[in-house]
């Protein structure tokens, strides 16, 4: 039940893009204002979509779920502001593995409700996420508030539904093998613990017998402590989707490359992965782990020109990232060798 293609034509400043054979790991690369997180919280919102309709009490119809979820993760006061300028309308779908699709359409006229819906996809039993570039953990109230409370615009759904799925507690118990190590790995990496003080009702940062305000913790290891607590509460499963706007942020050089090992490891269990980057050690790594297992990473490239799929398995694609790194490298030849 994981994403097997997708396509996207005049969604904001996609002017089309599709994937196709998708695989457990997926990168997007590219210029800024681009669309590359445009990419991504479109495709979270049609899979969220799936995950929410029908569930609980919910009386929504799925078209409604969608549209609401649109509505309040691109936050345009009407649905139609989300058609590319110049365009008569927007056209989105996603297929699944199981051969099952769900796609829409709706024109620049739109406002809250679309009618053009088709979907022979299953509902998900799986909770999928997306994780921003800035930590949430010290916002979480502020969050919850503003979008729950106040229903104003401010956070998007991608922070509202992480700031809602880091409320369950750790459960204890058997987790998944791959879960567990990953757990294991994860607090390995900053020799510390972040958890939630029900007492006092904050995040705060062990390590050792000293605790740390998470107002006074690096950024780095609250983004780490989120992907632990959500799979430490189970919200995460095998079957789940995750979204990874720059993964790179807040990391340095070594972090990133054991984060993205752990990423592989969760892969290896069934979570599929979206991540965008601007880094040139996300895009080498990703590249050596292709080439070590053997495996296909589909990678897109947004430009000028629009959108291309490559795979890093057949090496690294021509970038931007890639081109001004070794441009830097040249130079720094250039002015030793002239120095």
């Amino acid at each position: 039940m994981t994403i097997c293609a997708f396509k996207l034509e005049n969604f904001g400043p996609i002017t089309q893009v599709s994937g196709q054979n998708l695989g457990k790991l997926n990168l997007i690369i590219g210029k800024n204002s681009t669309g590359k997180t445009y990419l991504l919280k479109a495709l979270y919102s049609l899979i969220r979509t799936q995950e929410e309709a029908g569930k609980g009490d919910d009386p929504r119809l799925l078209s409604e779920v969608l549209a609401d979820k649109l509505y309040w993760t691109f936050q345009n006061e009407k649905l139609g502001d989300l058609v590319t300028k110049g365009a008569g309308k927007l056209s989105a779908s996603i297929n699944m593995a199981t051969n099952k699709r769900m796609s829409f359409e709706f024109g620049v006229d739109t406002t809250k409700k679309i009618n053009a819906v088709k979907n022979n996809t299953l509902t998900r039993q799986a909770n999928s996420i997306f994780l921003p570039p800035k930590e949430i953990l010290s916002l979480q109230k502020v969050i919850l508030k503003s979008a729950l409370q106040d229903r104003v615009f401010g956070f998007d759904s991608t922070y509202v539904d992480l700031a809602l799925a880091l409320q369950s507690p750790t459960l204890r118990g058997r987790n998944f093998e791959a879960f567990s190590t990953s757990r294991t790995k994860l607090e390995a990496m900053f020799t510390g613990k972040v958890t939630y003080n029900t007492d006092k009702g904050q995040w705060q940062y062990k390590q050792g017998n000293k605790v740390f305000s998470i107002h006074a913790t690096a950024e780095g290891v609250k983004k780490i402590a989120i992907l632990d607590t959500l799979l430490g509460n189970r919200y995460l499963t095998p079957e789940s989707v995750i979204f990874i706007d720059e993964p790179e942020s807040a990391l340095h050089p070594k972090a990133i490359v054991e984060f993205l090992d752990i990423i592989k490891l969760l892969s290896d269990v069934g979570i599929q992965f979206f991540m965008a980057t601007h880094s040139y050690f996300v895009i080498k790594k990703l590249y050596l782990i292709a080439l070590q297992y053997k495996i296909s990473i589909p990678v897109f490239i947004s430009d000028n020109d629009g959108w291309q799929q490559k795979n890093l398995l057949n090496g690294i694609p021509d970038n931007e990232i890639i081109n001004e790194s070794i441009r830097l490298f040249d130079k720094e030849l250039e002015v030793a060798f002239n120095g």
